[in-house]
C-alpha cells in the first residue's frame, strides 16, 4: 500500500509539471493494462485532482508531525537540491526568513553526525537571481563585479597592523569595516575567549558585559597569534550573522566548486590550493550565482562557529567579501532587506565605483513620526559597536545616541565614498561625570518632543514635558521669554541652561572647565597604501614605500559642551601636554602643539563636541 501511494505522489508530481493530461498509468500486469479501457482526458484530469488533493494532504500531514510548534506561519520559497537529501536533514527556505523577535516559526534540522546544514544546497534561480539584482542591480560593470570578486578577508601582514583586515580593492570596505570593528571587540577586551572553537560547546555570542567598571586593553597589536585572530574572526562573523538572522539562525554561503579539495588539504596550502580551484570563476549574473554558491543554515552557535571556522580559506579567497555579503543578507532574509530600506530600488552596491551603500539609512534613535500614519524606523536599542559619519558633520544626517555610545568604543566611522573604523582602548572614555550626564539627560528629554526630524525645535506643549521630566525649575520671566514664539529653540533653551544655577537644574559652571577629559583613540583604514612616516620603504631594500593599511594614534582633548569659546585656548594647549589630567599615568613631556584637523576631526566632533586633537605623522584619512 505505501508503494503505491508513493508511485501515486510521483505520479501527481509528473502530472502537475504538465500542460496536458499525460497517458494513464499503467498496471503492472499487461493482461489488467490490455482489459482496462482507454481514460478519456476528462478521467485524467480527474485523476489527476485527486491525486494532488492526496499528495498534499500528505504533505501537510508530514510537515505537521515534523515540525516543531509555531505562532505564526511564514510561507518561505525553496532552495533547490543539487544532491541527495535524507529525510532527516532539512533545507532552508531563505526568501522570507523571519526576524521579528516576536515571530516563532519552524527552522531547518541540522544534520546530528557533524553538525551542519545538508551538503550541496544551492539557491532556487529565482533567489538568486532577486539576491543579484539586489546587490548589483541590472546594469553592472565588469569593474565593479572585479572589485567584489577580488577582495578576500584577511588580516595585514604588517607587524603594526597585524590584527587588521587589508583591504587592497575599492568597494567592499563597508564590509570589511563591519567584520574589523567586531574582530576588534574580540581582541581587545575578549582576549581570554578566543580558545579553540569546539563543536559542542555553548556559544555566547553578543552581548557581553565586564563585571570591572574600567578596562584598558593592550596596545600591543601585535601580540595576537595567528590563531587568536582567526578565531576573533570566526566569532565576529557568526555574531554578525547570528544578528542579522534576529539571533535565531545563521546562513553560511560558500561554493559549490571546492568542498572535497580543500577538506582534505594541510592548513598550510589550503589557500594555494583554493586559489587554484577558483581559477577562471566568475559570478556575473544570478545564473552564475544559482551555480557557484552553496548555503548552509544553522540554528545553533556552535555549529555555526564550527562551520565558519571551516570555511575560513573561502573567506580568505578573493570571494571573500562577497561570500560574506551574501551571507548576511541571506541570514536576514531577502525581502526583509527590502523591508528595511526606505527604498527598496537601488542596488546595495553603488555605481559608478562599486561602493557599499547602507542597507538602512536611518541612523538616528526610536522612531520618526513624518504624521499621516508614516514614520521613519531607526535604531530602537543599544548596539555592540556605533557608527559616525561626516555626513552628520555636514548637517546632512543625525546619529542618536545609541550609534554614538555602543557598548564598546569601537565604530565605524563613514565618508562619502569610504568606511574605516575608530577606536580606544579604554572603556572609560565614554564615561560621563556629573554635569556631562545631567546634559545628557536634559538632551535626551528634548530630543524625545522634536518632531522636526533633528531640527533642534519643539512646540511649547513638549517644552512643558521636557520641564517635568528634567526637574527644571526656570524663573518666570526665562520662561515667558523662551516661549513667546510659539516655539522652543535648542539652542537658546541650552544658553539659558548654562546660565541657571545648579540648584534650578542648570549647568552654571564658574571656571568652564569642569569635567574636561584627555584620552587617545586609534583610527584604522584597511585600505593598502604607501606610507611614508618612520622612514618605511619596501622589503627588498629600495625606495619604494610599503603598501600597507593605516594606523593613527590621537590624543583627544574634551572640554565639556557647555566651556565658553574664551576657555577653548587653554583646551588645545593642554591637549598635547601628555593627559595627565584625566588618567594620572607617567607619560614622557610633550611640546604643547596647536590643534590638527582633518575630516575625521569632525566625525570625533559629532561624538564628543568641539574635541581637540592631535597625531603625529601624516593626517589620519577616511577615504
Amino acid at each position: 500500500m505505501a508503494d503505491q501511494e508513493d508511485e501515486d505522489l510521483k505520479m501527481a508530481l509528473r502530472m502537475s509539471m504538465q500542460n496536458t493530461p499525460p497517458e494513464p498509468k499503467r498496471s503492472k500486469q499487461r493482461e489488467a493494462a490490455a482489459a482496462a479501457p482507454l481514460a478519456s482526458p476528462e478521467d485524467c484530469r480527474r485523476l489527476q485532482r485527486e491525486l494532488m488533493a492526496a499528495a498534499a494532504e500528505k504533505r501537510m500531514k508530514e510537515a505537521k508531525d515534523s515540525s516543531p510548534t509555531s505562532n505564526s506561519s511564514v510561507s518561505l520559497p525553496k532552495i533547490v537540491k543539487s544532491g541527495e537529501i535524507t529525510s532527516k536533514e532539512r533545507v532552508l527556505d531563505l526568501k522570507n526568513a523571519p526576524s521579528s523577535s516576536n515571530l516563532s516559526v519552524p527552522l531547518p534540522k541540522v544534520a546530528k553526525s557533524r553538525g551542519f546544514a545538508p551538503k550541496e544546497a544551492n539557491l532556487g534561480i529565482e533567489e538568486a537571481n532577486q539576491l543579484f539584482s539586489m546587490m548589483f542591480g541590472s546594469e553592472v560593470s565588469k569593474d565593479i563585479l572585479a572589485q567584489w570578486s577580488n577582495q578576500g578577508i584577511r588580516f595585514s601582514s604588517d607587524s603594526e597592523t597585524s590584527m587588521g583586515l587589508v583591504q587592497h580593492e575599492g568597494g567592499p570596505c563597508g564590509v570589511l569595516a563591519a567584520i574589523q570593528a567586531f574582530v576588534l571587540k574580540y581582541l581587545l577586551f575578549f582576549p581570554d575567549e578566543l580558545g579553540k572553537v569546539a563543536l559542542n560547546a555553548p556559544q555566547t555570542l553578543g552581548s557581553k558585559n565586564f563585571p570591572k567598571k574600567r578596562y584598558v586593553a593592550t596596545s600591543n597589536f601585535a601580540s595576537p597569534t595567528e590563531d587568536a585572530k582567526s578565531r576573533a574572526l570566526v566569532k565576529s562573523m557568526g555574531e554578525i550573522l547570528f544578528s542579522c538572522g534576529s539571533n535565531k539562525r545563521a546562513v553560511i554561503a560558500t561554493l559549490t566548486t571546492i568542498g572535497h579539495d580543500i577538506e582534505g588539504s594541510e592548513d598550510s596550502h589550503k589557500d594555494e590550493v583554493l586559489a587554484k580551484a577558483l581559477e577562471g570563476l566568475s559570478i556575473e549574473s544570478g545564473s552564475d550565482m544559482q551555480k557557484v554558491i552553496r548555503v548552509d543554515a544553522y540554528t545553533s552557535q556552535a555549529t555555526a562557529l564550527q562551520k565558519l571556522e571551516e570555511a575560513l580559506p573561502v573567506f580568505r579567497s578573493r570571494m571573500g567579501a562577497m561570500l560574506f555579503l551574501i551571507s548576511a543578507l541571506l541570514s536576514r532574509g531577502l525581502d526583509y532587506v527590502q523591508a528595511d530600506r526606505d527604498d527598496p530600488t537601488p542596488s546595495l552596491v553603488t555605481a559608478p565605483f562599486g561602493h557599499a551603500s547602507q542597507a538602512v539609512p536611518n541612523v538616528f534613535d526610536g522612531r520618526m513620526d513624518l504624521g499621516g500614519g508614516m514614520c521613519l524606523k531607526g535604531i530602537s536599542t543599544s548596539v555592540e559597536v556605533g557608527f559616525l559619519t561626516l555626513l552628520e558633520s555636514l548637517n546632512f544626517c543625525k546619529v542618536g545616541q545609541h550609534l554614538k555610545c555602543p557598548k564598546w568604543p569601537i565604530w565605524v566611522v563613514g565618508s562619502e565614498s569610504h568606511y574605516t573604523v575608530l577606536f580606544a582602548l579604554d572603556t572609560s572614555v565614554q564615561d560621563e561625570n556629573e554635569l556631562e550626564e545631567r546634559e545628557s539627560h536634559i538632551r535626551k528629554a528634548f530630543d524625545a518632543q522634536d518632531k522636526s526630524g533633528g531640527g533642534g525645535f519643539i512646540s511649547v506643549e513638549g517644552f512643558q514635558q521636557v520641564i517635568r521630566d528634567t526637574n527644571i525649575r526656570l524663573p518666570r520671566e526665562k520662561l515667558d521669554h523662551l516661549c513667546g514664539s510659539g516655539f522652543i529653540v535648542w539652542s537658546e533653551f541650552w544658553q539659558v541652561i548654562l546660565d541657571l544655577d545648579k540648584s534650578l537644574g542648570g549647568l552654571k559652571d564658574s571656571t568652564g572647565l569642569m569635567g574636561k577629559k584627555v584620552f587617545d583613540l586609534y583610527h584604522f583604514n584597511g585600505i593598502a597604501k604607501s606610507d611614508l612616516n618612520g622612514g618605511q620603504v619596501s622589503s627588498s631594500g629600495g625606495d619604494t614605500p610599503l603598501q600597507r593599511p593605516r594606523l593613527t594614534k590621537l590624543r583627544v582633548s574634551v572640554p565639556p559642551r557647555w566651556t565658553p569659546e574664551e576657555f577653548m585656548a587653554d583646551v588645545a594647549v593642554s591637549s598635547a601636554s601628555g593627559g595627565n589630567e584625566s588618567s594620572g599615568k607617567e607619560t614622557e613631556a610633550a611640546k604643547p602643539e596647536p590643534p590638527q584637523h582633518a575630516p575625521l576631526v569632525d566625525c570625533i566632533r559629532t561624538r564628543w563636541a568641539r574635541a581637540v586633537c592631535n597625531w603625529i605623522g601624516d593626517p589620519p584619512s577616511i577615504v
